[in-house]
């Protein structure tokens, strides 16, 4: 038995197309990727479609070219600035702005670029990219104040100055000048310069007011006259007040323009204040004095050649200095004080001086005595007519008799040092008595003289034969071979006590 198995004609047909069909649709899927992927692939590292730039397509540009593009335009842009009769045309970049032509290129790349951004990019129609432009205000504003002609007048600010001869603070009055509101060209380049189109704009000249007007100025007067009226004292050490005057007061201050220089301020010159504080408290100030009391060989008193004074030390100098510096700052008035601490003086005891027929006869028996040590100082005894020299508490030289001052030009009783001291010196009291008056004198050549206060010191007086009493016009008179002594033996600063 035999089997037959018939296929169809209709069957065979059918198959036969599909598979044609399934290799049509194969070819054209691999001719339509491969054509997108060249398609995207243009487009790496450059603008996608559709990307515009100052209007115009950079589709398919590279960064260097979208930037020379955006260059050659911003270089391109002018500016038409009319300022009073004269029109100027100008770059932008004399006015301050500036073109970023890199960023905009890297703007107009920001973009995806695979294959599905390119080919959305192809039918999502225009992407449009802003160049990136800088506009620096403060150049603009200097462009602005440049175009005022410079025959055109300049605002003169008011000033507060102190006249000097006068003692008082005025007001120089300020002046109106032409010039320009730099915020009209500056809000005209800040809003129509980025889109680097030309334009133009209109700079009014007007009249310009001074930064500091006269008005402030008299204010300010004011308020250094309202100072200047409150009391301001300061209570001494011994119970005197010290006024800060009005005139002192006005030296220590000063009225300037501030940084912005469109306010007037009013400063104290602080170091000037301490300083002047710290000059009244050392006057205030007592410098302690030891006293000096004469003794015999067991210690007794046998005279006090100088009481002791005790001293006084300010303690508070920097804080009141402090209260006077916030005071000239306002307008309140001042009550300071100055605290004060007392300093103990001491009393040396020295020893009494001997005359010449004991010390003789003491310096048969005794051992050469030690040099002595200490200070230098002078005593001069008024009553004896003596003039001694002291190391430490012993006498090195004299008692020795001179010729103090006489009735009505006494020398004067203290604890001095010597300040000045020639070898020959001319003496006269012409600045008092001119020449031919009784009490006129003319000297020349005094010799070894040493002052010790004011016009007061000690020098050689050849015209004198004896010696021991009162008699000159307040000077300490020596034999010159004694004031010669003393000269070479004292110095500058040397102690001088002057008693009764």
């Amino acid at each position: 038995m035999t089997n037959v198995t018939d296929t169809a004609p209709g069957g065979r047909s059918r198959r036969r197309v599909a598979l044609i069909l399934v290799a049509i649709v194969a070819v054209l899927a691999v001719i339509f990727t491969g054509g997108a992927l060249a398609y995207a692939k243009q487009f790496e590292g450059r603008a996608l479609p559709g990307t515009m730039v100052l209007g115009q397509d950079v589709s398919g540009k590279s960064p260097e070219e979208i930037a020379a593009l955006v260059t050659e335009h911003g270089e391109s842009v002018k500016v038409s600035v009319t300022a009073g009769d004269q029109q100027l045309e100008v770059p932008l970049a004399d006015l301050g702005v500036s073109v970023d032509s890199a960023a905009t290129a890297a703007a107009a790349l920001e973009r995806d670029d695979s294959l599905p951004a390119v080919i959305s990019s192809t039918w999502s129609g225009e992407h449009s990219v802003e160049p990136v432009v800088e506009v620096d205000e403060a150049a603009v504003a200097e462009f602005a104040k440049g175009l005022v002609p410079e025959d055109m007048t300049t605002p003169v600010d008011a000033q507060v100055v102190f006249d000097e001869e006068a003692q008082a603070w005025n007001v120089e009055p300020g002046r109106n000048g032409q010039g320009v509101d730099p915020q009209t060209l500056v809000e005209a380049v800040k809003t129509k310069a980025p889109a680097l189109e030309s334009f133009s704009v209109e700079q009014p000249i007007e009249e310009i007011a001074p930064a500091i007007t006269t008005e402030e100025a008299e204010e300010v007067v004011g308020t250094i006259s309202s100072l200047l009226e409150q009391p301001m004292s300061i209570s001494g050490a011994d119970g005197e007040t010290h006024e800060v005057s009005a005139e002192r007061r006005s030296d220590w201050i000063s009225v300037t323009p501030d940084e912005s220089g469109e306010t007037l301020t009013i400063a104290v010159d602080e170091d000037a204040v301490r300083e002047w504080v710290a000059t009244r408290a050392d006057k205030d100030a007592v410098k302690p004095e030891n006293g000096i009391e004469q003794v015999d060989e067991a210690g007794e008193v046998v005279k006090v050649v100088s009481e002791k004074k005790d001293g006084l030390e300010i303690t508070n100098t920097d804080a009141v200095a402090d209260e006077l510096i916030t005071a000239l700052k306002g307008t309140t008035p001042l009550e300071a004080a100055f605290e004060t601490k007392k300093l103990e003086a001491e009393v040396d005891k020295v020893d009494a001086p001997k005359d010449e027929e004991e010390k003789d006869e003491e310096s048969k028996d005794e051992e050469p005595a030690a040099e002595p040590t200490g200070e230098k100082w002078i005593d001069v005894d008024l009553t004896n007519k003596t003039v001694t020299a002291y190391v430490g508490d012993t006498p090195v030289w004299g008692p020795r008799s001179m010729v103090d001052g006489k009735e009505g030009n006494e020398t004067p009783t203290g604890t001095y040092e010597i300040y000045l001291r020639y070898d020959r010196q001319d003496m006269t009291n012409a600045a008092y008595y001119p020449e031919g008056h009784p009490k006129y004198y003319y000297i020349p050549d005094v010799p070894w003289v040493q002052y010790f206060h004011h016009g007061y010191g000690f020098h050689g007086a050849p015209w004198r034969s004896s010696f021991g009493y009162s008699g000159s016009h307040g000077c300490i008179n020596l034999p010159v071979s004694d004031a010669k002594w003393l000269y070479d033996w004292a110095s500058m600063g040397t102690k001088t006590v002057v008693h009764r």
